[in-house]
């Protein structure tokens, strides 16, 4: 039950008579009580009617309180937000893009002698028996189930790089029931990202990116996928917060979400109200295993600049400088406290206790800004480093190289 914005007991004041020569001036009660509703988005002649209602209290006092016109303020409108009465016509416009995700590896002599565990997103959940008898039937280990989304007409699709990774065999079901196998085509483990294919007869239905930088906390978001295997479903709820990092890579700049995600949506999309993808679903935070209202979501911004660049290569290949980072310098900037023998910082004369301070020309103000500005450049560039070694400031330049897979510092 949502908590009241306003106390319904009454003041020792509003009980007690007034001294004699004095007035209360009463509080407008009825107007705070039907605000919540406003908010959740009322529209039409209903919301013009209760506009008129909450106003109407505030703009005099009540009867038998006598008070000068300017004890109380010219009433304020209520801001309205439209939002949508059913989300039947967006369901309708972006569910046949929207896929569920079988991997599974092959079993060997010995596996197929034992027991297999169900993995969560599938055990307890009314398709048990089901994935119980197909591996069986093929000889397979069920890895798990997950979502993901058409991006264009010839069946590429975007999920987790957590969903298909390690997959002998990938299968992939439209909203019809159709199944496909599917190839990957790259995957991307610091931002958890993946692209898969299938080849279908016919063009597929897709959905179009949108910019998550017109996001707003607040906003509607609609959030589709898979969860606990059970097949297509969607959920509703807004944008909690922004910029979250949940400790998984120095990428880490999620939407946090109230629209309940599970096991099993992981790689799914979520929507703003014009149908268009502004992020995909990754994780969540539960005690319970379930959904207890905190997901994230990768934004649009960083994902959809990965998938192009995981579909004409295969992989991402990232700048790296070679040095380990820790905020804090002050005065802006980050300071280096350690650098790689053989890296790109050693040979461009930097030193331990350096503050980086801008490359390029753009501040820096954090590890994680330094992290993602050189990793979003090509190895083998160059870049002007603004450094301050202790009193002095000077520019250095640096060639970038090559990320190492395993290397989450810079």
């Amino acid at each position: 039950m949502a908590l009241p914005l306003f106390s319904d007991n009454m003041s020792h004041h509003e009980r007690i008579p007034p001294p004699p020569g004095m007035t209360w001036i009463a509080t407008a009660r009825p107007a705070a009580r039907l605000l919540p509703v406003l908010l959740l988005g009322m529209t039409g002649a209903g919301t013009e009617a209760l506009a008129q209602d909450v106003a109407a209290p505030v703009a005099a006092p009540p009867p038998g309180v006598s008070a000068s016109p300017s004890l109380f303020a010219p009433p304020v409108p209520p801001v309205v937000q439209t939002g949508p009465l059913t989300f039947a016509p967006l369901v309708r416009q972006v569910g046949p893009a929207v896929v569920n995700i079988a991997v599974s590896q092959a079993q060997d002599s010995h596996q197929a002698t034992t027991r297999q565990p169900l993995p969560p997103s599938v055990k307890g959940t009314p398709f048990e028996h089901k994935f119980r008898e197909r591996m069986r039937a093929h000889g397979e280990e069920l890895l798990g189930a997950g979502s993901g989304f058409l991006i264009d007409p010839d069946g590429v699709i975007v999920t987790n790089a957590h969903v298909v990774g390690g997959a002998d065999q990938i299968t992939v079901s439209l909203s019809d029931g159709t199944e496909f196998p599917a190839r990957l085509v790259g995957s991307d483990d610091l931002t958890d990202i993946a692209v898969i294919q299938i080849h279908a007869p016919h063009p597929m239905p897709f959905v179009p990116w949108g910019d998550s930088r017109l996001v707003n906390i607040g906003d509607w978001i609609m959030a589709a996928g898979n969860p606990f295997g059970l097949g297509s479903s969607v959920t509703a709820g807004i944008v909690s917060a922004r910029g979250r990092d949940i400790g998984t890579s120095p990428f880490d700049d999620f939407f946090q979400i109230d629209a309940p995600i599970n096991p099993g949506n992981s790689g799914g999309p979520s929507f703003n109200l014009g149908g268009q993808v502004v992020a995909v679903n990754t994780a969540i935070v539960s005690p319970t295993g379930g959904s207890v209202g905190i997901g994230f979501g990768l934004p649009s911004e960083i994902v959809a600049p990965i998938v192009e660049e995981l579909r004409l290569n295969g992989h991402i290949d990232r700048g790296w400088l070679g040095v380990t980072l820790a905020d804090g310098a002050g005065h802006g900037g980050v300071q280096i406290v350690g650098i790689d023998r053989d890296g790109p910082a050693m040979k461009a004369h930097l030193r331990i206790g350096d503050v980086i301070t801008a490359v390029n020309d753009e501040p820096i103000d954090t590890a994680r800004m330094l992290i993602r500005s050189i990793a979003a450049k090509r190895p083998h560039s160059t870049v002007t480093l603004h450094i301050r070694r202790r009193h002095d400031t000077m520019s250095l330049e640096a060639c970038v190289s090559h990320r190492p897979d395993e290397d989450l510092d810079d």
